[in-house]
């Protein structure tokens, strides 16, 4: 199914300028292939805008903000980008709940008020408006916009995090309620959502795994791999202690030591002062450019996700996986409720004896008929078909209005 010849509005909580990988873009190219698209950067704050007055990026929007720059930009046929020029307050430290809503709806008016403008500019008329996580600002967005569709998107338990769980515990389910349909990409948070909106719609995760196909074999295999002797258990991300479980590789490195555990990423602070650097099967390979990523992962024999749980990350669609899996390498990840969908391609442990006896079993199993089934699966995670899912959510809800 899909929604086409309509104006779409996007806002949420990362602007277009972002360095790093972002649904909400993945979201907005695909939105455009059939429909005008608006995609709109967060607001710049006064706290932000005074402290981080010198980066090129504050800078230009301090630039469109006092009319040198335009505020609308051209990405592509069909999609816009719009940087507010109004400055909103940062209101994120105040404790009294009354008083922020006060200055919330305020910040949101303002808001509305630069997406009004952008709109009627662009010629939009009954615009379909999408919400990525905005949960303060896009709680008044319903009432002051008066979108023809209002569709949240929850793909991060971010209500668990600290900047957003002072106010976003009370703020968000009022959001959900008054939205007309919630589309998640974990079962988990359709588990949440559901609590306040019925009309909430798993659509799964799209990914982009065209960097990690190695089909035909060309792909080389780095020259670190060369001095590593024995099965390589690998892992592909930022090392943070906020989503992985140090213990674990720790267990996992001392039980086993004729294994190599290799880490590819930036660590940090937590990781760099850990006793894994003092276990001689414990390798940390840094940051390597995306690009490249895929020619580490070749190098694995098996490819783990040792993610810890905690309010975070228990709900997370790890797009890791989705790139182990085209890569056609066994894969052992932490069970959780939304990494479910992938039970048939990977396995799941939940205690670290399971890790180590799934890695074993890992590694005398594997096989290309099995890797030919985890690539088939992955290639179906397209952004794609998962804007398509959001569409069927967008068009079933439409019709209920008529």
């Amino acid at each position: 199914m899909t929604v086409t010849g309509k104006d779409i509005v996007i806002v949420g909580i990362q602007p277009w300028d972002i360095k790093i990988g972002s649904n909400c873009k993945n979201i907005a190219v695909e939105f455009a292939k059939y429909n005008r698209v608006l995609y709109v950067n967060p607001p710049l704050d006064r706290i932000t805008r005074y402290r981080q007055k010198y980066k090129p990026s504050i800078q230009k929007r301090i630039h469109i903000s006092k009319g040198h720059l335009p505020d609308i930009q051209k990405i592509e046929s069909n999609l816009w980008n719009l940087y507010p020029k109004s400055v909103i307050e940062s209101i994120n430290w105040i404790n009294s709940h009354q008083i922020f809503k006060l200055l919330n709806r305020r910040n949101a008016k303002l808001f509305s008020e630069n997406i009004t403008d952008a709109i009627n500019r662009l010629g939009f008329k009954n615009i379909l408006l999408f919400n990525d996580s905005s949960m303060f600002l896009g709680l008044h967005l319903k009432e002051f916009l008066q979108p023809e569709l209002y569709t949240y998107y929850i793909r991060d338990n971010l209500v668990k995090e600290p900047y957003w769980k002072k106010h976003g515990e009370r703020l968000e389910p009022v959001l959900m309620e008054n939205a007309d349909v919630i589309v998640n990409n974990s079962e988990y948070y359709v588990d949440y959502s559901s609590k306040y909106n019925k009309n909430s719609i798993m659509v799964g995760q799209g990914c982009d795994v065209s960097m990690f196909s190695d089909e035909d074999n060309s792909m080389a295999i780095p020259e670190e791999f060369n001095t590593i002797q024995g099965p390589v258990i690998g892992y592909v991300g930022s090392l943070t202690t906020l989503r992985l479980d140090i213990d674990l590789l720790e267990f996992i490195a001392v039980k086993r030591s004729d294994w190599n555990i290799v880490l590819v990423g930036p660590e940090d602070e937590a990781f760099r002062y850990s006793n894994l650097h003092e276990l001689k099967n414990v390798h940390f390979l840094g940051y390597k450019p995306a690009d490249q990523l895929a020619s580490y992962i070749k190098g694995f024999h098996v490819a783990i996700n040792p993610q810890v749980v905690n309010e975070i990350t228990i709900g997370n669609y790890p797009r890791k996986i989705d790139e182990y899996l085209a890569m056609g390498k066994p894969v052992v990840a932490t069970e959780t409720k939304a990494m479910q969908m992938f039970k048939d391609y990977v396995y799941l442990g939940e205690t670290k004896e399971d890790y180590v006896s799934l890695i074993d079993k890992a590694l005398t199993e594997h096989s290309k008929t099995k890797a030919k089934a985890q690539i088939k699966f992955a290639n179906q995670h397209t952004w794609k078909n998962s804007v398509n899912h959001i569409y069927a959510a967008m068009e079933s809800t439409l019709k209920q209005f008529h």
